[in-house]
């Protein structure tokens, strides 16, 4: 954080700064899973948050027009070092079935930090009588927790594949 925060007002922005700057790092990582993963269903699965986190950034940019202040400022260091990690573990497997747990691994990792960064600032906006901020995040929130809920589906499949190739 860069800025001294003294109000949860304050921190609401900054914490929307934050996930604009995740979910920014985020489209960008996106594309290299899609062309790293063997899985059909785990590469539409990819494609498909790809669009959605498109649209993440477009109610945050939303939220920060209503809130009359903009998204730029923060870097999301936490997003940085899971996409960094992800990254490495990805460099470090062959491709196929290993390659495509890895990757549900590290996807999973993203989404994890999302739900709870979106749950806790989506309680914040609740909290400051503010439904209109609050109800942008619920919208994300919820596509997060499907993904999750999507990726936990196709690793089932992808893991027994795994362990019958070892």
């Amino acid at each position: 954080m860069t800025v001294k925060v003294t109000t949860v007002e304050q921190f609401l922005v900054e914490e929307l700064k934050d996930l604009y700057s995740a979910e920014t790092q985020i489209t960008k990582t996106l594309p290299k899973l899609v062309e790293a993963a063997s899985s059909v269903e785990l590469k539409s699965a990819f494609e498909h948050h790809l669009k959605e986190t498109e649209g993440h950034v477009e109610r945050l940019e939303k939220a920060f027009k209503i809130l009359g202040t903009s998204p730029r400022g923060e870097t999301c260091d936490g997003m940085k070092g899971i996409l960094a990690e992800g990254s490495e573990m990805l460099h470090e497997t062959p491709a196929g079935d290993i390659r495509d747990v890895v990757l549900i691994s590290a996807a999973q990792r993203v989404e994890h930090y999302e739900m709870a960064v979106y749950g806790t600032v989506r309680t914040y906006a609740e909290e400051l009588d503010r439904p209109d901020i609050a109800e942008l995040l619920r919208q994300t929130l919820e596509e997060e927790k499907a993904a999750d809920k999507k990726l936990t589906e196709i690793s089932q499949k992808v893991n027994l594949h795994a362990l019958r190739a070892a």
